[in-house]
């Protein structure tokens, strides 16, 4: 597709986890996936992550900074803590086609198999594919619970993004249940893409290599296909990843040192080069604005202050 496709019912999404306050890489993404769905007349939707760590408030805070930069959503805010009964239904719907298997493996086992010189880097292996009923019972009479596994039926899997062109990733038999019962994150956000009607993901790019093995799980479940659009991440001085320990990063951190809510989204706008410095922006003008073909591809390097 191209960078000017559009889809009359479709939609795009931002869907944060609850485990802290958003960071300005984070914010940055959101402004993105804003831009992407409203210039393309998408809807705009606000997922909860929360089915791992949550911290109190945390979803409370990332909510008030989206509305205090401007962005607005459609309908509720949806949670995947809620929505456990539609994973259910997928990995059943999996299973009777002969498409999962238990995984007995533990994490040190899955360390090790992966980094064998044999294995394809991140790929498992494999290791518990075929046990026969034996080597299972014999795996639950010790104790160990198993998490389920699609029986991948590719090796390989190409993806188009609209900023990365034709992208060819593994895909390996990844979990789709954890073995303490909780869907895993890769089954979740397919199953939740095609529920809510998103067609849409824009994610930063440290997840262009899981889109694959999504694209093709969500083939398997019949689902419809997404537009994928992973946009450069923010990193600190250093070249690794902007995270809260690189200083004044939040939201709230920017607040206290003086700085105003148009000011961190002039300097958002100035990362995607849709500002000059100290102009004030909004994001009618950033949409009015956009352009993706020019949205830079390089990481954006966040130096502080």
């Amino acid at each position: 597709m191209s960078l000017s496709d559009e889809d009359d019912a479709g939609a795009g999404r931002f869907a944060p986890s609850p485990s802290g306050d958003l960071h300005l890489g984070n914010l940055r993404t959101a402004v993105l996936a804003w831009l992407f769905a409203r210039s393309t007349g998408r809807r705009f939707l606000l997922r909860v992550e929360d089915l791992d760590r949550v911290r109190p408030g945390a979803e409370q805070r990332q909510l008030a900074d989206l509305a205090a930069l401007g962005l607005d959503w459609d309908g509720r805010v949806v949670h995947q803590s809620r929505r456990r009964r539609l994973y259910d239904e997928a990995i059943a719907r999996l299973d009777e086609a002969g498409l999962t298997y238990e995984c007995y493996c533990t994490r040190r086992e899955i360390l090790e198999a992966t980094s064998a010189p044999h294995a394809p880097a991140g790929a498992y292996p494999g290791t518990c594919r075929d046990l026969t009923d034996a080597e299972r019972a014999e795996r639950r009479a010790a104790g160990r619970a198993p998490a389920i596994r699609l029986r991948a039926t590719e090796e390989w899997y190409t993806i188009h993004d609209v900023l990365h062109g034709d992208f060819t990733g593994i895909v390996d038999d990844l979990v789709l249940r954890r073995n303490d019962g909780t869907p895993a994150y890769n089954l979740a956000v397919v199953v939740d893409d095609a529920e809510q009607g998103i067609d849409q993901v824009v994610r930063g790019d440290d997840l262009l290599t899981s889109a694959p093995r999504q694209a093709c799980l969500a083939e398997l479940l019949g689902l419809p296909g997404v537009v994928y659009a992973h946009v450069p991440l923010a990193l600190n001085h250093d070249g690794k990843r902007l995270a809260k320990r690189d200083g004044a990063v939040t939201l709230a951190d920017q607040l206290a040192l003086g700085h105003t809510t148009a000011d961190v989204l002039g300097t958002i706008a100035v990362s995607l080069r849709l500002a000059d410095p100290g102009e004030p922006v909004s994001p009618a003008l950033l949409l009015d604005r956009w352009d993706p073909a020019r949205l830079p591809r390089e990481p954006w390097v966040f130096e502080g202050s």
